[in-house]
């Protein structure tokens, strides 16, 4: 990559469709780097099919795929003429295990293919997709269909994503691609991997590939220098996210402490020294309350390549968030209200996560404590090895006795909120339940929110993505960083 191809914006990948291809379209036709969430495609998708695809746009994005028999059998599976009844339950995703059924690896391909090659439509600006590394069963066969849509970066955060290069390698060749999974209680001898061959999938259809770029989202120098000294392929570039971020941050270097209201406390030994990232000649993103011009002028000067923005994009008009949700915050912001906090018990992933305070979401304690546990989606379910050897799923939002009986402790799965149904609920996904049960949501926002009135225009509570860029690269923000 030259210099002069860096975006000095990364719009960050938010939540589950919060950055939705709308958001990133318009992020990249306005010629910074758009991205995509990568995470739970697969059930997005099946549930905007269910509801009749209204606008076209799935089958619009189907009409290109390569292989058109596998795009039929995929609409033709999810897809409700009219949509289902508001009323009714979205039918069940199959959840993925380390052998995950042909019909599954199809959707994600698919899905993912299209929610990239609607990001890119009708420009030439670059697309990016953003994934979880700690949600790996899902990642093979998604990043294939990112890369058969033309993706331009492949970012991942949230664990140490040193295979994710040569992976991509593979799978831009229509290789067999393996991915070593992370095992509670596998020991030195055991290897647990999940495969995906393109080939095996897409037989002669498979078409001749580009290999994107892929960016790490790290919180230290160690992990950065890991992956670079590691051996095998490094990252293109890094993401240094700080812990004011939205979503899941790093946990704190050392013992966990937690502060008066029970956040973690972060400490010099969090701090990143920038001049061994400018040692390693890679270009870099800062991360992290870093949604202002004049955050963008401080981490040029300080070697940076510009900043990644999630907050800011989060609740602006084509983000994917529910409308009422993103009222609501700006409301809270207009009134000195808004208010994150940093929950190191939400995410069943055990990464401390930002949780936004607003009543009827599951951030309130009467809202949770009233919710039927129940794990449908699976999507932050962690492999574990049994006492007989084999593979085991488990999540600490899963009922109880379920989880209990899978040998978890319970003290872990204290104060663990299902943020795969929560988060399908802020983008207006949720599920019904049989007994007229609607699972809330619950939204998440880096320190940054507090500051979104500085992209509201006069009397109107709502923004747009060209407001948000507009104000970072404007006239006073071109003379700030010049």
């Amino acid at each position: 990559m030259a210099t002069s191809s860096y975006p000095q914006i990364i719009q960050g990948g938010m939540g589950v469709g919060v950055s939705s291809w709308e958001l990133a379209g318009a992020v990249s036709s306005a010629g910074q780097l758009g991205v995509v969430s990568g995470t739970a495609l697969e059930v997005v998708y099946a549930r905007r099919l269910e509801m009749g695809d209204p606008d076209g746009s799935i089958r619009r994005a189907f009409d290109q795929f390569p292989l058109r028999a596998m795009a039929d059998r995929v609409f033709a599976r999810y897809y409700v003429a009219g949509g289902k009844p508001r009323d009714s339950a979205f039918r069940p995703v199959p959840m993925y295990t380390v052998k995950p059924a042909v019909a599954l690896q199809e959707l994600s391909v698919l899905a993912t293919f299209a929610e990239i090659w609607l990001a890119k439509e009708g420009h030439n600006g670059p697309v990016g997709i953003n994934y979880l590394y700690k949600i790996q069963l899902p990642l093979l066969a998604s990043m294939y269909g990112a890369i058969l849509a033309g993706v331009d970066y492949v970012i991942v955060g949230a664990g140490n994503p040193a295979q994710i290069p040569n992976v991509l390698t593979k799978l831009a060749r229509n290789e067999e691609a393996t991915l070593d999974l992370s095992v509670q209680y596998a020991g030195a001898e055991d290897r647990f991997s999940a495969r995906f061959d393109p080939r095996a999938l897409m037989g002669d259809a498979a078409p001749s590939l580009r290999r994107p770029a892929m960016l790490a989202i790290v919180a230290s120098v160690d992990l950065a220098k890991g992956l670079t000294q590691g051996g095998g392929e490094a990252p293109d570039g890094f993401i240094i996210e700080g812990a004011t971020a939205g979503g899941h941050n790093a946990p704190p270097r050392g013992p966990l402490q937690l502060d008066s209201a029970g956040q973690p406390i972060y400490g010099v030994r969090d701090e990143v020294d920038l001049s061994e990232f400018r040692k390693m000649g890679l270009p870099f993103w800062l991360a992290g309350s870093y949604g202002g011009p004049e955050q963008l002028r401080r981490a040029l000067r300080a070697g940076a390549a510009g900043v990644q923005v999630g907050t800011a994009f989060a609740f602006c008009r084509e983000s994917g968030l529910a409308a009422d949700l993103k009222a609501t915050v700006l409301r809270q912001v207009l009134a000195h209200r808004a208010r994150v906090r940093t929950d190191p018990r939400a995410s069943p992933s055990g990464f401390p996560f930002k949780v936004m305070d607003i009543p009827g979401t599951l951030s309130d304690e009467s809202i949770y404590q009233s919710r039927p546990r129940v794990c449908d989606l699976g999507y932050l379910r962690a492999p574990y090895k049994t006492s007989q050897g084999a593979l085991g799923y488990r999540c600490p939002a899963e009922p109880d006795g379920v989880y209990a009986r899978k040998d978890g402790r319970p003290q872990n799965a204290c104060g663990r909120k299902c943020l795969c149904n929560a988060l399908l609920s802020n983008i207006g996904l949720g599920q019904r339940r049989g007994n007229g049960y609607d699972e809330p949501p619950l939204v998440t926002a880096g320190d940054d929110v507090v500051n979104l009135a500085a992209f509201l225009p006069i009397h109107d509570l709502s923004y747009s993505a060209v407001d948000v860029l507009e104000t970072l690269l404007g006239e006073r923000a071109q003379a700030l960083v010049a």
